[in-house]
């Protein structure tokens, strides 16, 4: 299958059904889903019946540019599978506005990985996919998470608090939104040496 898009260290291709095991083997990483359930454990049932439906989910605005909202990230070299990322249209009928979201292996952390392939994914969709927004979430206290938007040149909107089924540590401080838009990107592409 030809990959959605390429960088110099990873190649981001559509998912599918065979991978349901790569999918199961990060959900499960408790450092993986520290920020999203307070790592507890993914049953397979789950992700067979939820995340994978998402993740192979066809968008009609993106139909003949890779038509799905989220990639299975490869690194070029060796073709091991370090996670995924999100780049989903908010609207299925429009790619005006889009979230941006990634989930690497720990093997993969502090790499440069996340920042390289976000800013793939904005360049991709300002220039090429009609995108005018870009946005994204994480949790107050996920530093890490935070750095990949700032590096990528998203900044922080606002604090938000939501309420959580299980409230997880952190999960007091709330949520901050990031975002990007097309004008934004441009000046900052413009003062690039």
């Amino acid at each position: 299958m030809p990959p959605f898009l390429s960088t110099p260290r990873l190649r981001l291709r559509p998912f599918t059904e065979a991978d349901l095991d790569r999918l199961v083997a990060l959900d499960n990483d408790p450092g993986v889903m520290r920020y999203l359930n307070g790592g507890k454990p993914v049953p397979r049932t789950a992700i067979r019946d939820r995340t994978l439906p998402r993740v192979l989910h066809d968008y009609p605005c993106l139909a003949g540019r890779g038509d799905r909202g989220y990639w299975a990230a490869e690194e070029r070299e060796t073709g091991a599978f370090v996670g995924w990322f999100e780049f989903r249209p908010l609207a299925e009928d429009s790619c005006a506005e889009v979230e941006l979201g990634y989930r690497l292996h720990r093997s993969a952390w502090g790499r440069g990985y996340a920042t390289e392939g976000a800013r793939a994914l904005l360049r991709k969709g300002f220039t090429e996919l009609g995108v005018q927004r870009v946005t994204a979430d994480t949790m107050k206290v996920n530093t890490p998470s935070r750095n990949v938007m700032e590096k990528a040149g998203l900044t922080c909107r606002r604090t938000f608090f939501q309420s959580w089924p299980e409230a997880i540590e952190g999960s007091e401080h709330g949520e901050v939104e990031y975002a990007l838009t097309r004008e934004e990107w441009l000046q900052a592409e413009q003062r690039r040496p």
